[in-house]
C-alpha cells in the first residue's frame, strides 16, 4: 500500500455507499488485492451489506491458509489469471518463474473448500495457439467459468500492444471458435474486452435459426449472465485505490472521486457515463453499425489507440451494412 491508498475506513464508506445504491457485485481487484492486509475485512463488510463479493488475483499467494481466509470472508468467486497452458508460456508472459504452478495450486485449494473459481486468459500472439489446451485445462481443474480477454492498449497493455496483440482477423476467428465452444462446454464461457463477440453470437444464432437448428436460451442473471459487449459506464465501473471512479479498469478517464463525491451522484450524473450510455454518441463505423446496441465496440480500446473513447472500435473488421450505401451520407451520420 501507498500513502495515497484509500484507508480501511474510506473503503468501508465506499462499500456502504455502493450497497445503499443497489445490491451489486463487488470485485476486489488490483494489482494484487491479496497484498492488502485488510482485504478480507473489506469483503466481510461488503457481504454484511448485501453485496456479492468476488476476488480477482494472479493466484500466486493462494495456498491452503489463504484459501480458507477467502472462504471464511464470504467471497463467492475467485478469478485466477492463466496466460498459458503450461508453465513455460505463462511464466514467461508473467515474468515470474513458478507463477503457473502457484496459480494451479491456488485453484485446487479453493475448489477443495467449495469456492467458485474462474480462469481469466488474456489472448495474445504468445498463447492464441494454446486456447484449446487452456480450455481443456480449465475443464480438468473443474473450475466454473472461463473468461477470455482481448488485449487493451492501456497501462501494461500499451507496452506490449505492437508485439503481442492479435490482428482483427485473428480475433474474429478466435471469437467464432469461442462461440462454438460455448455450445459444447459445461463451463460458463464469457468474452471480455471483446464486444464484437456479442455481434458474432447474434450472427451465429440467427444462422442457426435460419437453418432450423435449436438455439439454447441465454443466461439472463448471475455471474454467468449474457450481457452486451462494452459495459463501461453502463453496467460496470472501476474504483481505483485512490478513490477515482472510471468507466472500467482500462479506460482511465475519471468520472469523479469517492473521497469527496457520492457514488450515487457519480454513477447517475457523471458526463462521461451519460455519454457512454447513449449509443447515438458513437462515432465512425460504430455509430452506423446495426449491432451497436449489443456491441458498442471497446471504448477503452478506442481511447487507447485514438484518444477518443467514442471513436470506432479499431480492432473490429466487421463492415456495417450502411458502409455499402452512399459514402457522403455515411460521413454525415
Amino acid at each position: 500500500m501507498s500513502p495515497q491508498d484509500l484507508s480501511y475506513s474510506e473503503c468501508c464508506h465506499v462499500v456502504d455507499e455502493i450497497a445503499e445504491y443497489a445490491p451489486l457485485i463487488l470485485v476486489l481487484s488490483g494489482g494484487e488485492p491479496l497484498w492488502r492486509r485488510d482485504v478480507f475485512d473489506i469483503a466481510r463488510r461488503a457481504k454484511s451489506k448485501g453485496l456479492r463479493v468476488a476476488l480477482a488475483t494472479n493466484g500466486t499467494l493462494v495456498d491452503e491458509a489463504m484459501a480458507l481466509r477467502i472462504h471464511d470472508a464470504g467471497i463467492e468467486r475467485v478469478s485466477i489469471s492463466l496466460d498459458g497452458a503450461d508453465h513455460a508460456t505463462h511464466d514467461t508472459f508473467r515474468g515470474h518463474q513458478g507463477a503457473f504452478h502457484s496459480a494451479i495450486r491456488g485453484i485446487k485449494c479453493l475448489n477443495e473448500l467449495g469456492v467458485s473459481t474462474q480462469i481469466n486468459t488474456t489472448v495474445s500472439r504468445h498463447n492464441e495457439h494454446q486456447l484449446p489446451d487452456i480450455l481443456k485445462l480449465a475443464q480438468d481443474l473443474d473450475v466454473d467459468a472461463f473468461h477470455m480477454f482481448l488485449l487493451v492498449p492501456v497501462g501494461c497493455g500499451l507496452t506490449i500492444q505492437d508485439e503481442q496483440a492479435v490482428t482483427g482477423a485473428d480475433a474474429e476467428r478466435i471469437l467464432n471458435w469461442f462461440y462454438e465452444r460455448s455450445l459444447d462446454s459445461r463451463l460458463e464461457l464469457k468474452a471480455t474486452c471483446a464486444p464484437h463477440y456479442y455481434r458474432i453470437m447474434r450472427q451465429r444464432r440467427a444462422e442457426s435459426r435460419r437453418a432450423g437448428e435449436s438455439v439454447p436460451e441465454l443466461a439472463r442473471e448471475g455471474m454467468h449472465a449474457v450481457t452486451k459487449g462494452c459495459l463501461a459506464g453502463a453496467a460496470v465501473c472501476f474504483v481505483s485505490h485512490q478513490g477515482e471512479v472510471y468507466p472500467c479498469g482500462y479506460l482511465p478517464v475519471s468520472a469523479g472521486n469517492l473521497r469527496h463525491d457520492r457514488f450515487r451522484d457519480v454513477w447517475e450524473n457523471a458526463p462521461i457515463f451519460q455519454q457512454l450510455r447513449d449509443t447515438g454518441n458513437l462515432e465512425g463505423k460504430c455509430g452506423i453499425c446495426e449491432y451497436k446496441n449489443v456491441c458498442m465496440g471497446c471504448r477503452a480500446r478506442a481511447y487507447g489507440m485514438t484518444g477518443d473513447y467514442l471513436g470506432e472500435e479499431p480492432f473490429c473488421i466487421y463492415e456495417p451494412k450502411q458502409l455499402h450505401g452512399d459514402h457522403n451520407s455515411i460521413q454525415a451520420l
